[in-house]
């Protein structure tokens, strides 16, 4: 492939390493690259509010694919450019078929204005640096959001995102960028690679002239939609299967492992 003229990459797993931060290698490489005029477009399931210490550690403040490619986030401006919202009713019959998809499962929601992240009383936040907001578990649905969160202890988040397929058919895009029990639901047909095709449009670059690198079933999509998908050492199964190529450890600069050969 020719030198791309735009780089997608995850966050978690992917561009930053164990300790949440980038290695010096990748740094040095994306100051290169922003050199030679490609830009950087952060896709992450990450809501907006949390992509800003990703920015400040690569130095970088530019269009990003937040949501799993639910909201599309201008880090410079911050303000949200374009998002994806089920509504109100969707959202009602999406938290219904969940309780019987996944029963004794926890429900939350993300939603593009404060309070951002809501959930019912059952839910179990999944990481330690949750800023949730806990409300009664018939408000879930009062609002438009960009998409659900069901966390079941116990499950894998793949024997989850089974269950939530069977029983939701087409009514939601489902996946997950974690395995300890987390699934995500989205817009239909909105995924990382939605986002990344709008964020790629504003820059003028078609697909074929995009390298995205993935390490989670989230990023399936936006791996097969690039013209160089690239997964991670560290990558889930199925990002192995239809990644163009396989690159080193997140912990072992393997994005920069990539990048290094156009700059």
């Amino acid at each position: 492939m020719r030198a791309p003229r735009l780089v997608a990459s995850d966050v978690d797993g992917t561009l930053l390493g164990a300790d949440d931060r980038p290695g010096p290698r990748l740094v040095r490489v994306l100051e290169r690259m922003t050199e030679a005029g490609v830009p950087l477009v952060i896709a992450t399931g990450r809501p907006p509010r949390w992509i800003d210490p990703v920015c400040d550690a690569i130095g970088l403040r530019g269009l990003c694919v937040a949501a799993n490619g639910a909201v599309l986030w201008d880090a410079g401006s911050r303000r949200v450019v374009e998002a994806a919202e089920l509504d109100v009713d969707a959202l009602a019959e999406v938290i219904d078929r969940l309780r019987t998809a996944l029963p004794g499962a926890g429900l939350a929601v993300e939603r593009v204005d404060a309070p951002e992240f809501c959930c019912e009383p059952a839910y179990e936040p999944a990481w330690p640096n949750s800023d949730h907001v806990e409300i009664a578990t018939g408000d879930l649905a009062a609002r438009p959001a960009v998409k659900v969160l069901a966390r079941r202890k116990g499950l894998t988040s793949d024997t989850m995102a089974a269950a939530v397929r069977d029983g939701l058919g087409d009514l939601v895009d489902v996946t997950f960028s974690a395995s300890h029990g987390l699934v995500e639901c989205s817009v239909p047909g909105v995924t990382k690679a939605h986002g990344l095709a709008l964020a790629a449009a504003h820059h003028g670059v078609e697909a074929e002239e995009v390298v995205a690198f993935g390490d989670m079933p989230n990023d399936l999509a936006m791996l097969r939609w690039a013209g160089h998908g690239v997964a991670m050492g560290n990558a889930h199964p199925e990002l192995r299967e239809v990644a163009d190529e396989v690159t080193g450890h997140h912990d072992d600069d393997g994005v920069a492992m990539v990048l290094e050969r156009w700059f």
